[in-house]
This record gives C-alpha cells, structure tokens and sequence, in this order.
C-alpha cells in the first residue's frame, strides 16, 4: 500500500463542494467525486502537518501554526483562525471535529495501541484539549490502527464506536441520514463517519455515504476514508492522481515520507 494520506485528502477535496447550502447531499447516488469546484481545504492541510510533525519528531503545534498560515484561505474556522493569527497560540478548549480530521498519521505510524492514543492525543491538544476533542481525534486514530491489524468491522463498532460513543453504536445509515444536520462537534461527527465506513462496501462507497449524510461534508468524508483504506486496502487510481495533482509539493513530500516510514516498518 501506499498513498495514505491521501486517503484523507480525496474524502476532504470530494467534500469540500457538499458542505454548504443548497450542495448539501442526503442521496449518495447522487454525490458526484471531485465535482466542479473542488478543492482541499483546512482538513488536508491539518492532516498532512500533524503527520509532518509525527514524522519528525516536532511539536504539532508549531507544525499546524506554521504551515496553516501558508494556507490561510483553505477554509479555517474562526476560532482557529484566531489562534493562527496569535503569535503565541494557546489551546482554546475546542471539542470540534477537526481534532478528528487531521489525526489519520497516528493511526497509520504508530506501532502500538497505546502508541496511538499518545500520537493521537499530541495532535489534537495544541487547540482541541477540551476531553472531547481529545477523545475524538484517538477514535479515529484507533479504528485506523485496529483496522491496519487486520479488525474486522464488527470489532471496530464494539470496540471503537461502542467504547467511545455509545449513543450511535446500536444505529445504522439509513436510521440517521433522514435526520442528520450539520454538526461540527466531535460527538456528531466522529460515530456517524465510523458508521458511514462500517456499512460501505468500498472506498469509494464510504466517501460517498459520508458525504451524503448531508453534514460537514468534508470533514465527515476525511475522517472516514482512512478508514476505508486501512480496512479495503485500495483507492480508485484515478481519485488518487487527481488528488495528487492537486497538492503542493511539501504535503507530497510528506505523503512519500509517511508512506517510507510506513511501510518500511513492515
């Protein structure tokens, strides 16, 4: 395998078009990948600087302030926005989902579970260290973890979903799509995307379902499509050239880099 990363950034670019208004999808047969328009926004850019930082060794942080200012129209929050704009950022107690969008570098680096959850939890303190936004970006990180070992999906809705967020364990797809809204929080998004993957039948599937939740479109589809990786094993070659083509060269440079590291630790 390669192109791990990149399994975040095709869910985040497919994304980036559903997020809003009246683009907003409940039907995934008519979600369209890479529709006009798309672009990566501040999930890829997160993703690719926490899996930088990991990489070497650095202070995430430092790593998301530095390289979030190289991108400032990709899309930031407000309050993130602000702490970009600080010139010494503090974390602001945050429990939204982008804790959980950028943590996928945990799950694939990482040689043990509790390996995980520290990686995992580095990535998101810098600006998510409210218990919430901690726990959302090391479920996501674990369900990728567990998936690389070889879990099954069951284990993954047991141990994972169950284990962190037991008010959507015991539902399906179809039970929350009708009545799914946009919901920022880690709590409305991280259990949704696990279900989104845990009931697709590929990758490209997954990203479809979970962008036709009809929510945080990209954010949703971020979080899931690593999932569907470590679990199918594969990508649609040509969503991953066409996101490929689409990055600058430092997140590709990083993209090969985790893939080394990856995979020669095997």
């Amino acid at each position: 395998m390669n192109n791990y990363l990149i399994s975040e950034a095709v869910g985040d670019i497919a994304g980036s078009v559903y997020e809003f208004g009246r683009k907003r999808a409940k039907d995934q047969s008519k979600v369209k990948i890479f529709a006009p328009g798309v672009r990566f926004t501040d999930d890829t850019v997160m993703t690719f600087a926490c899996a930088e930082a990991l990489l070497d060794g650095a202070d995430p942080g430092e790593v998301m302030w530095r390289r979030g200012r190289e991108h400032p129209t990709v899309g930031f929050g407000g309050m993130f926005r602000r702490w970009l704009a600080s010139p010494s950022p503090r974390p602001y107690g945050s429990f939204g989902n982008g804790s959980a969008m950028r943590v996928s570098a945990a799950g694939w680096l990482a040689g043990s579970e509790e390996e995980c959850v520290r990686m995992a939890t580095g990535t998101a303190l810098p600006t998510h260290d409210h218990p919430e936004g901690v726990k959302g970006a090391v479920a996501t990180a674990l369900a990728v973890w567990h998936l690389r070992q070889g879990a099954d999906k069951q284990f993954i809705r047991d141990e994972v979903l169950n284990r962190y967020y037991p008010m959507w364990a015991g539902r399906s797809y179809a039970d929350i799509v009708p009545g799914y809204r946009f919901d920022p929080t880690c709590e409305g998004s991280v259990g949704p995307a696990i279900i989104s993957f845990i009931e697709s039948s590929d990758y490209e599937d997954c990203i479809r379902k979970a962008i036709a939740l009809g929510g945080d479109a990209d954010t949703l589809a971020a979080i899931a499509g690593p999932m569907a990786y470590a679990y199918y094993g594969e990508m649609p070659q040509p969503l991953v050239e066409r996101a490929l083509e689409m990055l600058p060269g430092w997140m590709l440079e990083v993209s090969a880099r985790l893939d080394e590291r990856v995979n020669g630790g095997k």
